[in-house]
């Protein structure tokens, strides 16, 4: 009985409350449904939502829609949000709007369907509307897209005191806000004071005075990549947001930029596994297979190709047995290293620390790493081979290519990331078969290519 007690009493989502919330939502008990959900942070509601069947959730919609506010919208995954919100009555919708800063608006509705967003948008307030409207007008994943118009900001010559006053006065403060941004008379930012340097200085102070060095201006069109890599780079908590004359426009902060890093982070790991970069699972079974089927096809493409080249030594494979079995051995090196190689080099070229300008050390970093290994593990393999078969020259070759193919892997896997990027292809997308492709034939055309030099 205690062990209920602290389960029901505890906030966490865990399976028994998840468990329970089903057993109440199939028996139509809307207090018991009420006293599991309430505790829930929002993010919890949202991971509920996603991981239950689609019956379930319009049947727990049914009976707990009135509860549903803007934080659990912005919290639910893009792939069920328009299903969610379509279960909801508008009231209930048009509540949790207004619930939410602008920035958080715009974030549910760019991933909606055109009558979805006007539905909405008709149950905005006009200056909500308006500058929800002006938002989605900048190109997607852009900073204008990201921003909050909500912005607190002050007149150079403004003292402590006179700010701390107009913040107590007005009723229109964002949720969250980190700075007070300092302009020019024609609404132009010209730097910033954090709060809690300005609640610590005297009222007399002038604010201008204890503005930050970390002060910078990011364009309404820029990438929001570039965003989220100005505020990780710099460790900005936020950042006013100006329009193509300098001006004002909003703010984003440090929460908003760090979804954008986690996103991106997200999206590259799907891609480097040759899967859609916005699946979930809540996703069907048709668009799991279509998101996965383009690069499974261009995947068995490559490997043809690598079979291509064996099959131009099948009299050699023929007359040695030994080397169909040897032949795994080498490619699963050559692959595995090869991933390694691209994996530091996607990453790197994300955080931008691989460029042009050390592109050659790093290059010839790799290949010195991919020589020593197919070394160490070449001549381990030698070994191996030396005992297994009892031909010396056999244990020769393979030491030999696997040496080879190690270096091809270790050049392949940073070269080929450098120029599908400088291609403009998603290096993160895009690598991977291409990567295994150069792999692959390298190991088997050393291989079998030595194999037939020495051994025949």
């Amino acid at each position: 009985m205690a062990d209920d007690a602290r389960t029901d009493d505890d906030t966490a989502l865990d399976t028994r409350r998840v468990a329970r919330i089903l057993d109440a939502v199939e028996a139509g008990n809307t207090a018991e449904l009420t006293r599991l959900l309430e505790p829930l942070h929002a993010a919890d509601v949202a991971d509920l939502l996603e991981q239950i069947s689609g019956e379930q959730r319009r049947n727990l919609l049914a009976m707990w829609s009135g509860e549903i506010d803007g934080d659990i919208l912005s919290e639910i995954s893009d792939s069920i949000r328009e299903e969610v919100i379509e279960s909801l009555p508008p009231e209930v919708v048009a509540e949790a709007m207004r619930d939410l800063d602008t920035d958080d608006v715009v974030d549910i509705l760019e991933d909606l369907e055109e009558p979805a967003q006007e539905a909405i948008l008709s149950t905005l307030d006009q200056a909500d509307r308006v500058a929800v409207e002006q938002a989605l007008a900048y190109p997607e994943y852009s900073a204008g897209r990201l921003m909050q118009r909500e912005v607190v900001t002050a007149p150079e010559h403004w003292t402590v005191g006179e700010m701390i006053d107009h913040m107590r006065s007005v009723d229109w403060l964002p949720d969250q806000f980190y700075h007070v941004i300092l302009v020019d008379p024609r609404m132009k930012p010209v730097s910033y004071v954090t709060l809690g340097r300005m609640l610590s200085a005297r009222r007399d102070v002038t604010l201008k005075s204890i503005v930050e060095d970390s002060f910078r201006i990011i364009e309404a069109n820029e990438p929001e990549a570039d965003v989220a890599y100005l505020f990780n780079q710099y460790h900005l908590i936020s950042c006013p947001v100006v329009d193509r004359h300098g001006r004002l426009v909003g703010v984003i902060t440090i929460d908003d930029a760090m979804n954008v890093l986690d996103e991106e982070h997200q999206e590259d790991m799907l891609r480097m596994a040759g899967v859609d970069d916005e699946a979930t699972l809540a996703d069907t079974v048709w668009e799991a297979t279509k998101g996965r089927a383009l690069w499974l096809f261009v995947n068995l493409l490559t490997a043809i190709l690598a079979s291509v080249v064996i099959s131009a030594f099948a009299e050699t494979i023929e007359q040695m047995v030994a080397l169909a079995v040897l032949m795994p051995i080498v490619a699963s090196m050559g692959g595995n290293a090869g991933t390694q190689s691209m994996t530091v080099a996607v990453r790197a070229l994300a955080t931008r620390d691989l460029t042009p300008r050390n592109a050659a050390r790093v290059i010839r970093r790799e290949v010195a790493v991919g020589a020593i290994n197919g070394a160490v593990f070449g001549v381990l393999m030698a070994l191996v081979a030396g005992v297994w078969f009892g031909v010396p020259m056999l244990a020769v070759v393979i030491g030999l290519a696997m040496v080879l193919t190690l270096i091809a892997a270790a050049f392949g896997g940073i070269a080929i990331p450098m120029a599908l990027e400088r291609a403009g292809v998603d290096p993160a997308l895009a690598s991977g078969p291409f990567v295994t492709t150069v792999t692959d034939v390298v190991g088997f055309f050393a291989f079998l290519g030595l194999a037939s030099w020495i051994l025949l």
